[in-house]
């Protein structure tokens, strides 16, 4: 859905400065296959993960606040009995949803440096005790920023199409609606199982299981389904 895409675009260049910034601190630190202060990698590592708290804020609630008004628009064009409605009672009942999603946005950005360090240690440890060869793990603890980026797109991706699937949910659910038609991004990469949802009218309170996993249209690990609310008469 272009909506989730535009959201995710800028999120993801939003998480990417950090995953490098992130990788930057380790390359301080590393010597091929050994980190030369690990205390002190650390150290550096949590020190710009509290640093981050402003800037993941305002991260977080750009790309709420983006994905709210995005649903917004959607759902008014659908209906303007609903839109009516929406001004009375959405502020309240999916303030609540909004601040728990930027919370979890805040943690995941946060996490981004630590991870990046644990993941360093780990392989210098793994260096020392011969699981493997030092000029492979040179190399992997090199790639710190191409891995800790990756994630971050992940993060970008995942959030932001959760964010729409839960916003849309509680904006759904506060005037009256129910249930919704699950719809896929409808291309190649959908997978299988979601593509046999792809049309399927699901009940909001009765999630179905996929993978493994239960959950609603969109939140799913790098799922880019979404819900078409069906709205009460």
């Amino acid at each position: 859905m272009k909506v989730v895409k535009n959201t995710e675009r800028e999120y993801a260049k939003a998480l990417r400065k950090i995953a490098r910034h992130a990788a930057s601190i380790v390359d301080l630190y590393a010597d091929g296959a050994v980190i030369t202060n690990p205390t002190g990698m650390q150290a550096a590592l949590i020190k710009y993960a509290e640093e981050l708290v402003p800037f993941a804020n305002r991260a977080a609630s750009k790309m709420i606040a983006a994905t709210q008004k995005s649903i917004d628009r959607v759902i008014k064009s659908q209906s303007k009995t609903m839109a009516t409605k929406m001004r009375e009672v959405l502020q309240s009942q999916t303030g609540r949803v909004a601040i728990d999603l930027h919370r979890a946005q805040v943690d995941l950005i946060k996490s981004l440096p630590i991870d990046a360090g644990t993941r360093a240690q780990n392989l210098a440890m793994e260096a020392v005790t011969g699981g493997r060869r030092p000029a492979e793990i040179a190399a992997e603890i090199a790639r710190t920023g191409e891995v800790t980026q990756s994630r971050a797109m992940l993060i970008a991706r995942t959030e932001s199409s959760k964010a729409s699937a839960v916003l849309t949910e509680a904006r759904a659910k506060s005037v009256g609606a129910t249930h919704y038609i699950w719809r896929t991004a409808g291309d190649g990469d959908v997978r299988e199982s979601h593509a046999e949802m792809d049309g399927e009218v699901v009940a909001y309170d009765n999630p179905p299981t996929l993978d493994g996993m239960t959950g609603n249209a969109g939140e799913f690990p790098n799922c880019r389904c979404y819900a078409e609310v069906i709205l009460p008469d």
